[in-house]
Formats: C-alpha cells, structure tokens, sequence
C-alpha cells in the first residue's frame, strides 16, 4: 500500500470519526431528571464542548491532508500574535 492510498483511508476514517462526534453533540446534555447536579452538569457540557472541538480540529487536517494530496496549498490561518490588553484594544 503506498502513501497515498493510506493517506485517503485515514482521511475516511476522519470523516467516520467527525460523523460519530457529531452524534455525540447532538444528543442530550444529561437524562431529565429532577435531580441533576451542577458537578454532572458541567462534566457533560464539558465532554460536549470537546467533542465539538475535536470534530473541528479533524476537519481542518482532513481539509489540510486533502489539500496536499492534490498538490494545492493548504488555506492557511491567521497567525496568533500575543498582544496585550492596551496593544489589542488600540486604533
């Protein structure tokens, strides 16, 4: 198998992999019940958050992988650049 062909299946797997992150955002934060906790809340909406991240991020170096494959430069970001709170806020 070469490099290639292995890159396009690890790009399928990626793309499973977002479908599946996808069903778990979509379902319920936690069962309704009346006794819920703040503590299992926010473990929820954290595990929520990050797959929602997760899916994100696989989708970018999916579009990254698939970009180099056909011989085209990947969109690049903006780069991050510290700035303070004064620097950042100026005209």
């Amino acid at each position: 198998m070469n490099i290639k062909e292995t890159k396009k299946n690890i790009i399928q797997a990626g793309q499973i992999a977002v479908e599946e992150l996808i069903k778990v955002a979509k379902e319920a934060i936690v069962d309704s019940g009346d006794d819920i906790t703040a503590d299992r809340l926010k473990n929820a909406a954290a595990t929520k958050k990050l797959a929602i991240f997760d899916a994100f991020e696989i989708l970018n170096r999916i579009q990254e992988e698939e970009a180099m494959l056909e011989g085209k430069k990947a969109p690049k970001e903006k780069e991050k650049v510290f700035k303070g709170f004064a620097e950042g806020r100026s005209k």
